[in-house]
């Protein structure tokens, strides 16, 4: 046993009980796929502003913040009144409330392009809801989605995301199109075939930009294709909204998609999500009574928990700082001080590999290093894909752990920043990461 792994065995001894109590109770001992983690995972009881605690007690800087959706950090006084003085009044009131149309003016105000909102409760529900939309709305049936790029895990976006593909019918396999990340082949597809009906992509490269594009260059390139063909674009803003700008990547770098898919931060910590677009593509789904249209060519669409009153009142205050706040800047600022410090420590442990990310996403990259300017990253979809399989992706994780940080692991690990993270914090974690990385080469993974 090497000394990564000591270290945690004996950090979070108590975590090895829940995992087996797990065992007994999930398929797979967890209740979501990124949860798993080898030998078990690190089970939580309770977190505060930048910090997580487990049931050992540990004290671990959290760079996991919810999945990307704790941009305030963790517990944020405002979001926390708003759902103590709503959780009073009503968890859910089964009909249309005043909550909804505010939530969604919120989000309107600081996404002024989304001309008609729809709520749902998950990104992957607004991901497949975009899809249904832009089907409905073109008469055509399939969708060119981007090699990695993660939208969810329903049917149609989980092909080639980097998830496996059990249970995923054959059928819907013929109506995605997947391709590189090249715009040169997103044409030919194109120009030979007439019934796509989008286009959609993770706004900053997948898996929170662990692949980054090359923006914002190919966005604007990829939006005058979708006009030039007459196929929708769909920009998936799940991780990027609100993050990139407070009006996300959109409006970062002046883009206007036909319809916009969003989700983590604008929920507050909540199960809260929304599709957005232009008036006419999204009144696909309205009521003109018209029996035909109504029953047979409307898009439908229910969901018991959209917008439900928790949700509303968590996400708008939440919104509510963003737009009135310094939250993106202090997180992006905070980002920049741990980016540079994780290039400084590879640097100082003579060990190869570097930091890199756009605004308060921190990707890191073990093994590997290129000549990038650390924000987007310019090595080869391959190099990334190969330079961190998921054994040393897992290890890099155990590493940042034993040494007091946590962040998401998939082809290298993602550290997500909020505003939360004070100077302190993040040199305590540069700190944790230099002797990560000494215990990573004492254990041969560099």
């Amino acid at each position: 046993m090497g000394v990564i792994d000591k270290k945690y065995d004996q950090m979070f001894g108590k975590s090895i009980a829940w995992y087996e109590r797990g065992k007994t109770a999930f398929a797979g001992g967890v209740t979501h796929q990124s949860r798993f983690t080898s030998p078990f995972p690190v089970y939580f009881e309770h977190a505060e502003g930048a910090f997580k605690y487990d049931v050992d007690g540990n004290e671990i800087v959290d760079y996991v913040m919810g999945n990307g959706s704790l941009l305030l950090g963790h517990s944020p006084k405002s979001v926390v009144d708003a759902v103590k003085d709503q959780i009073g009044r009503g968890t859910h009131l089964g009909g249309a409330t005043t909550w909804e149309v505010e939530y969604a003016e919120q989000v309107k105000r600081l996404m002024p392009k989304l001309e008609r909102i729809r709520f749902t409760a998950a990104g992957t529900e607004s991901t497949l809801l975009a899809m249904r939309i832009a089907r409905g709305y073109t008469g055509k049936e399939k969708i060119i989605k981007f090699k990695e790029h993660f939208h969810g895990w329903q049917d149609y976006a989980a092909i080639d995301s980097g998830q496996a593909h059990g249970g995923i019918p054959r059928a819907v396999r013929e109506t995605v199109i997947v391709v590189p990340v090249n715009l040169k082949r997103v044409e030919q597809v194109l120009q030979t075939d007439n019934r796509v009906a989008a286009v959609i992509v993770e706004s900053n490269g997948a898996h929170f930009g662990t692949f980054p594009l090359q923006n914002p260059t190919f966005l604007h390139d990829l939006q005058d294709l979708c006009r030039k063909y007459g196929v929708l674009f769909i920009m998936d803003e799940v991780i990027t909204g609100f993050r990139l700008s407070k009006g996300g990547a959109q409006e970062r770098w002046d883009l206007d998609p036909d319809i916009t898919t969003m989700a983590k931060i604008m929920a507050g910590g909540q199960p809260g999500a929304a599709v957005g677009g232009k008036a006419e593509i999204m009144e696909v789904m309205a009521f003109k009574g018209d029996p035909e249209w109504d029953r047979e060519k409307r898009v439908a669409q229910g969901g018991t928990y959209n917008a439900q009153p928790i949700t509303a009142a968590a996400g708008i205050a939440q919104l509510r700082e963003i737009e009135n706040g310094n939250a993106i800047e202090l997180a992006d600022r905070a980002a920049k001080r741990l980016k540079d410090g994780f290039n400084e420590a590879f640097m100082k442990n003579e060990v190869v590999g570097h930091a890199h990310g756009l605004s308060s996403l921190v990707q890191v990259n073990l093994g590997y290093d290129c000549n990038c300017d650390r924000e987007l990253c310019t090595m080869p979809f391959a190099e990334i894909y190969q330079s961190m399989p998921a054994e040393k992706t897992r290890a890099l994780r155990r590493a940042a752990l034993v040494n007091g940080a946590d962040g998401m692991d998939w082809n290298g690990l993602c550290f997500v920043v909020a505003s939360a993270h004070t100077d302190e914090v993040v040199d305590r974690t540069v700190a944790g990461f230099s002797q990560a990385l000494k215990d990573l080469r004492t254990d041969g993974y560099v």
